[in-house]
């Protein structure tokens, strides 16, 4: 879950004092990793994912990976993110897009996608850290370059490479396709994380549309190992919306 009214260094405890045992999050550069490490040994948490830097969120950046202008910098995050991930221990790093820049052609975006993807999972792999890529929904983030799963499935064949996965977020699957029970299953080796949020208003379970019960369930029969991220913003606060686990799980 999303504690985003939570100052980053306090969130660990939120997180532990709610239960959880494993965290991710989508940024940890705000903090040295080392101090990060402290923060989860203390509360005895495992970070399983973080999400390669992004650019300037504050300025409307949303991944820089398709930018031919600026691999340079996507590179230079590459080292940054092996860096937290070695400290932390995380085996599992995501990539966003990012938007399709002005000017630039789809296709000269999906091949500079391909080059910085190639490049980070080579840089990752001899880690052994597995790279993932996310679709985002196009009525959250108008231009996104990757806006389905089949658009990021297409650049993972193209790939052709083994350690690059899909992280499939249920909420923004939801939004641009549905079909969600058969995506999961036609798709499961090709999925290296899953990320959940009710729909609409990207909150909890149980305050939209989707069948959770139904799905989980269906996670668990079609034989998902992984673990599935909360990726949600609380309609309430974060704790005040938990009961969905002791409900649904």
């Amino acid at each position: 879950m999303l504690f985003t009214e939570v100052p980053f260094a306090e969130r660990f405890q939120r997180a532990a004092q709610a239960g959880f045992t494993w965290v991710e999050c989508q940024f940890p550069y705000e903090l040295p990793a080392e101090q990060i490490k402290s923060l989860l040994g203390e509360q005895g948490l495992t970070m399983v994912l973080h999400n390669l830097p992004a650019g300037d969120w504050a300025a409307g950046d949303r991944g820089i990976a398709c930018d031919p202008a600026r691999v340079d910098e996507f590179r230079a995050g590459v080292v940054q993110a092996i860096s937290y991930a070695t400290t932390l221990d995380v085996k599992k790093i995501n990539c966003l897009a990012g938007k399709l820049p002005n000017g630039v052609s789809e296709q000269k975006a999906r091949q500079t996608l391909i080059d910085n993807l190639r490049h980070a999972s080579t840089a990752l792999a001899r880690d052994d850290i597995q790279l993932l890529i996310e679709p985002i929904n196009r009525f959250d983030i108008p231009g996104f370059f990757l806006d389905s799963t089949a658009k990021a499935l297409s650049v993972i064949e193209e790939l052709g490479d083994h350690r690059v996965l899909l992280q499939y977020d249920v909420y923004h699957a939801q939004r641009m396709e549905g079909e969600l029970a058969g995506t999961l299953q036609n798709n499961l080796s090709r999925i290296g994380h899953i990320q959940i949020a009710d729909n609409p208003g990207r909150h909890e379970p149980g305050t939209g549309e989707i069948n959770f019960p139904f799905l989980f369930a269906w996670i668990d029969q079609i034989g998902y190992q992984g673990v599935i991220g909360a990726e949600y913003k609380p309609a309430r606060t974060t704790e005040a919306g938990l009961g969905w686990m002791q409900v649904m799980m």
